[in-house]
């Protein structure tokens, strides 16, 4: 029998468990950090001597995220072609 973990994510979290919880591809959370997340709300970019550069990796408000994509209106239903 194998044991199961189950976590509860903290406040933050890396780019990797914001894409298990909510299902957005790397390439979607980039561009919502350039285009409509603030960092310090949304995200932050960290590192150990508190001087991040561009590349340092990014930790997110997860709960921020899921209310942004909440807030995001439906889809326009596009033409199928033949």
């Amino acid at each position: 029998m194998e044991n199961v973990i189950q976590l509860m994510p903290s406040k933050w979290v890396s780019e990797s468990v914001l894409q298990t919880i909510t299902g957005l591809k790397g390439n979607t959370i980039k561009k919502a950090r350039t285009e409509c997340w603030m960092e310090g709300r949304e995200y932050k970019h960290v590192s150990a001597d508190g001087i991040p550069f561009d590349n340092s990796q990014c930790f997110y408000d997860w709960k921020l995220v899921e209310k942004w994509i909440g807030s995001l209106p439906a889809a326009i239903p596009r033409r199928k072609s033949a």
